[in-house]
């Protein structure tokens, strides 16, 4: 037998023979997988006398001895440890080879059928319902209908399940809705309360507002969302960037054409509930309700983005397209307004909720003396895989998701060097999209359509990013940057330490360099994972989603060291998790930098309103207090009441 003990290196194999309890080349305890995803080893067993002589009159006591005696005795591992098989470990091994399937309770009290089954039970209602009727031991004729409460997929055993609540309806209709929708009233001559930005912070500002009887002025410096497809298109087939009609500027906001994700976190911030029921009440699915990670599509959500615009109209309230604030009116240290790039000005409180993209608010807020500060971000690429393969990977099966299962999701996080290095919005049976607001820019980022059936699956991978870190390993990369006259030129207090803009000056001198690397055009440089790792260039790309194109690039060698080394790093500890996820044929694609804003507008923790001056209510993520669709709709409606509380 191979002695991989001696073998130096991240890619180092493991013994073929370790099952789920043994230890790596380094160490360390790790999950057993297979060579392939869906294979299964065979295991050579020791000797009859060997089993007897371990034997207890415990049955299970006897089947966990025999199996520890193989272990040892075959991979010569008993010099190390005597015991690498423990009975947590076997117990665990157990589970996972013969797990319990479909179970089911009914809380009557509760009306819930809580149940765990295979998929095509799960996902085919017919099934479903003759699977409860008989383990109620009722007729299927008297279930009416089976209402979905919560939907969730357990793939960390080689049986894929999944977990159902149901709300069953025996002898008896469901009402029409599951909820109650939300009651918007004429605020043509109420209050008015001017709203900056038509992305999910802005929209759903204002929709609170005619809740609460204000009257919402929704100024948007992009197209309206059909319109904006157009501008989108021409990114690709063009390599053209409309600076104020591209995937971060429009109604809609970044959101709109960049997947359509509803999964948050932020649960302690406000009702995560209402606001997806806002949006069923606008058109969409309403398996948002249930779905652990819920999911609209950008195929979608611009429909619902455009009912939503629609009730702001009806209800008195007013949406002005391409119309770019320029300018706060500011007096006596209270806003007043705004001033357009159009000339007109509007008045009234301001909610400004710009999205992480519009720089130049936060140079005009900086020029005016707005109180701002720097804050983290994270940078790295887009790295893209056949979904196929990650379906296999994630779901332990060569036949990948079958046909019942959705396009498999993943999700990494790791450390190196005191920064995290994880993956980011992951877009399964999606694609690669370009992301840039502005000439000389490449940016990619990713969506999926609401079926999530592409060829691909991507997924942001970055590494954590603190202001502390430009004054130390990245300042050679911003020293090099510094060295271009015309970049210089316009950020001469780069290395000022009091800047607020220094993060967001970072950003713009990567993606400058990503579009350099990528031939001064849309397209994006890019690199084989499994290169990348090893410092190889690659001769030669795989297809991939992104359409305005690829060109093999070194990233392991112009991206700033600060992020190739850690996101190295990291690649090879989600090897070592997924055997097969770290291969050549997934391709890192250059440069995702838009993970959140590089700046924050302060605002009082209590009343929501800046710290310095009266009437401005910062909000979402361009204000730096939200990270996604439903935090930055969640953000928009506290806004909304605190700015209506002072109207």
């Amino acid at each position: 037998m191979r002695d991989n003990s001696k073998r130096g290196g991240n890619h180092s194999p493991r013994n073929r023979n370790a099952i789920s309890a043994g230890r790596g080349h380094e160490g360390e305890h790790r999950k057993f997988s297979p060579a392939r995803p869906g294979e299964r080893r065979e295991r050579s067993t020791a000797s009859q006398t060997q089993r007897n002589s371990r034997a207890s009159n415990n049955k299970e006591e006897h089947i966990y001895n025999k199996e520890r005696s193989s272990y040892n005795k075959n991979n010569d591992y008993r010099k190390k440890r005597s015991s690498l098989v423990t009975r947590d470990d076997y117990e665990t091994r157990q589970a996972r080879e013969h797990p319990v399937e479909n179970t089911i309770q009914y809380d009557e009290l509760e009306r819930r059928i809580t149940l765990r089954v295979t998929p095509d039970i799960a996902y085919d209602e017919e099934r479903l319902q003759r699977f409860v009727a008989e383990s109620l031991h009722i007729d299927v004729r008297t279930i009416n209908a089976l209402r979905l409460r919560k939907r969730s997929i357990d793939a960390r055993q080689r049986k894929v399940m999944v977990n159902l609540t149901l709300e069953p309806f025996i002898n008896e209709m469901p009402p029409r809705l599951d909820f109650a929708p939300v009651e918007y009233q004429d605020v043509s001559h109420g209050e008015r309360v001017i709203v900056v930005g038509a992305g999910p912070g802005g929209l759903f500002a204002a929709l609170r507002l005619i809740e609460l009887g204000k009257k919402p002025v929704v100024l948007e410096r992009g197209k309206d969302v059909h319109e904006r497809r157009k501008d989108i298109a021409l990114i690709s087939r063009q390599h053209s960037v409309d600076p104020e009609s591209n995937y971060s500027f429009g109604e809609g906001g970044a959101g709109a054409y960049s997947d359509g994700k509803l999964y948050t976190r932020s649960k302690k911030r406000g009702n995560v509930e209402k606001i997806l029921r806002v949006f069923c009440q606008f058109g969409a699915n309403p398996d948002i309700l249930i779905d652990a990670h819920p999911h609209i599509g950008t195929d979608r959500l611009p429909r619902i983005i455009e009912n939503m615009r629609k009730q702001i109209l009806d209800c008195g309230g007013e949406v002005h397209f391409q119309t770019r604030v320029d300018k706060l009116i500011v007096e006596q240290e209270e806003v007043k307004g705004v001033e357009c790039h159009t000339g007109e000005s509007f008045y009234g409180p301001v909610i400004l909720a710009t999205g992480h993209s519009a720089r130049d608010v936060y140079r005009q807020l900086h020029a005016q003396g707005i109180a701002l500060e720097q804050k983290g971000i994270a940078v790295g690429g887009r790295l893209e895989h056949p979904s196929e393969l990650i379906d296999q990977i994630q779901y332990h099966s060569r036949e990948g998701r079958g046909r019942y299962l959705p396009a498999a999701e993943y999700s990494y996080v790791a450390q190196s060097g005191g920064r995290g290095v994880y993956s980011f919005c992951m877009c399964p049976g999606g694609i690669v999209v370009p992301a840039a607001s502005g000439p000389r820019q490449v940016v990619v980022n990713g969506m999926s359509p609401s079926l999530r059936n592409s060829a691909w699956s991507n997924s942001g991978m970055v590494v954590e990013t603190r202001p502390e870190d430009l004054d130390g390993e990245l300042a050679p990369f911003l020293l090099e940057a510094m060295a271009d006259g015309t970049f210089a030129e316009t950020h001469h207090d780069m290395n000022d330490p009091q800047n607020p803009l220094r993060m967001m000056y970072f950003q713009e001198a990567l993606e400058k360099a990503t579009w350099q690397q990528g031939g001064c055009n849309q397209t994006a440089p890019a690199q084989r994972m499994a290169d990348f790792v090893n410092g190889r260039l690659s001769y030669d790309l795989p297809k991939s989603s992104y359409s305005p194109g690829l060109i093999s690039s070194p990233l392991h060698f112009w991206l700033p060291r600060f992020v190739s080394t850690r996101l190295i790093e990291g690649f090879n500890a989600f090897g070592r998790r997924s055997r097969g996820f770290l291969t050549n044929e997934a391709i890192l694609i250059a440069s995702e930098t838009r993970t959140s804003s590089p700046v924050r507008i302060l605002r009082n923790h209590e009343t929501l309103a800046h710290v310095q001056v009266a009437g401005l209510y910062p909000c979402g993520e361009g204000a730096g207090y939200a990270g996604g669709i439903v935090s930055a709709a969640i953000d928009g409606e506290r806004c909304a009441e605190a700015a209506a509380a002072k109207a």
